[in-house]
């Protein structure tokens, strides 16, 4: 056996997973954990001080989903880490990477010498082409830095950080009550720490102390910063080619906006939709709070780093609010707000597919400019959004399975009930098929007259 050279610790400390690309082109994902005191002896974790090193393949061997985005987990009873396919949520033991829907993920056993982590291989025929982290990272606003202080109530180690001068409620409130707080919180600065902070506080405390969902009512319209100058979404021409600063900037100020409203619409369906049943009575399962959240969350991130994009110094130093913005994406919620199987129509699975064919048109813009740091934003929003199609695919097909109906015809019935003019193309089949929407779905399908449609969310 040989060892492949992957990284100084010192350089992996930035960020808590990692892509590595070797020179045949495969992709694996590294995970840097806090160390669990059962795995001091288990031969393919490498453990440094109170960190563990895991390797897995970055494809999930189900249906190709990138593992670089799952979510880890803490299995209570082997004491051992779970990484959850944001796909299908298929989940693998990331030492074993076995997992219990009977198929194994490859992992590979590591080393660390000198302050270098290595991988063990039976080749001398490979190299280590890149390692590149992960973006997690929430872009803090570079004119009033945020500052962070510590929970005041009991645990406070265990949850996540507070951030002075943003209004929280107390850590025992409802997830609906959390919703229709952030929902009516106009500042988006405030709206995006505020979704983070309960992301993490819905997932830290789900194993132990699992968050109520509760009832509360969410309003029939967000509010947004008076500062912001709004206008009909008819009224928004194209920005041009990005060959300019001022274009690339319209483009970007556009797509913030979007996030924005996006995360608005993954808080609502959490807390409009909070009691649904479905035709035979069947309440919605916890997974589908856990999976909306996590939109919400992403979508947040997405803002954070589309508004970094906006004040860096390449750009001009602009920010968000320097132009105008519409409401147009928030016409379809109220259009299908008696309905969750509506909403996911036409939210997610035409709104945001939409963007899945938009997205790559987009980057290339950016490319052909030469704003390497657009791009890679771009992209991260991009490989999130193709899970957030997923997320819709997926409870669609839920209550469609419970109700002993279609899916691809319930879709095609709200579509041609609630979307006003054709799905249009060109599509991005590769991404909508992973997805879950082949051409079944979407093609020669026609809508009510015109409407504006508004790629993602």
């Amino acid at each position: 056996m040989m060892r492949l050279p992957i990284a100084k610790l010192r350089s992996l400390a930035s960020s808590t997973r990692h892509c590595i690309t070797l020179s045949d082109d495969s992709t694996l994902v590294l995970f840097r954990l806090p160390a669990l005191a059962s795995n001091q002896h288990k031969q393919h974790i490498a453990r440094h001080d109170d960190v563990e090193y895991y390797l897995m393949q970055e494809e999930c061997p189900h249906a190709g989903g990138p593992m670089s985005d799952a979510t880890i987990e803490l299995d209570d009873v082997e004491d051992t880490y779970m990484a959850s396919c944001p796909w299908h949520h298929y989940d693998f033991n990331l030492d074993t990477g076995e997992s219990k829907m009977g198929i194994k993920a490859c992992t590979y056993p590591l080393q660390i010498e000198n302050g270098k982590l290595y991988m063990v291989v039976n080749t001398d025929a490979l190299q280590v082409k890149s390692v590149e982290p992960v973006s997690e990272e929430f872009i803090a606003p570079k004119t009033k830095p945020m500052e962070r202080v510590a929970d005041d109530i009991d645990g406070a180690d265990n949850l996540p950080v507070r951030v002075t001068g943003i209004e929280y409620l107390s850590d025992d409130a409802s997830l609906t009550s959390w919703c229709v707080h952030i929902l009516n919180t106009s500042q988006p600065e405030h709206k995006i720490q505020l979704t983070h902070y309960l992301w993490l506080l819905y997932t830290t405390r789900e194993a132990t102390y699992p968050m109520q969902i509760g009832s509360d009512r969410p309003p029939d319209e967000p509010p947004r910063d008076a500062l912001l100058k709004v206008v009909h979404p008819g009224s928004f021409k194209g920005s041009g080619r990005a060959g300019n600063v001022k274009h690339r900037v319209a483009m970007l100020h556009s797509l913030a906006n979007i996030e924005q409203w996006a995360i608005d619409l993954a808080l609502d369906i959490m807390a409009r939709f909070s009691h649904f049943k479905t035709s035979r009575g069947t309440c919605l399962p916890r997974q589908f709070f856990h999976d909306w959240l996590k939109v919400a969350n992403d979508e947040a991130k997405h803002f954070s780093l589309l508004r970094g994009r906006l004040e860096h110094d390449d750009l001009g130093n602009s920010s968000f609010g320097a132009l105008p913005v519409h409401h147009g994406l928030w016409q379809s919620a109220q259009e299908t707000s008696h309905d969750l199987r509506a909403r996911i129509s036409i939210v997610a699975l035409v709104h945001e597919a939409r963007g899945l064919d938009i997205n790559p048109m987009t980057i290339g813009k950016f490319e052909r400019s030469g704003d390497k740091g657009s791009v890679d934003v771009l992209r991260i929003i991009h490989r999130d959004e193709v899970t957030h199609v997923t997320t819709g695919h997926r409870w669609l097909t839920w209550i469609c399975e419970d109700e002993e109906t279609d899916p691809v015809n319930v879709f095609r019935s709200n579509v041609k009930k609630y979307f006003r003019g054709s799905v249009k193309g060109p599509f991005n089949q590769a991404d909508r098929q992973t997805a879950g929407l082949d051409a079944d779905w979407y093609a020669n399908l026609e809508g009510t007259p015109k409407t504006v449609l508004i790629a993602g969310g």
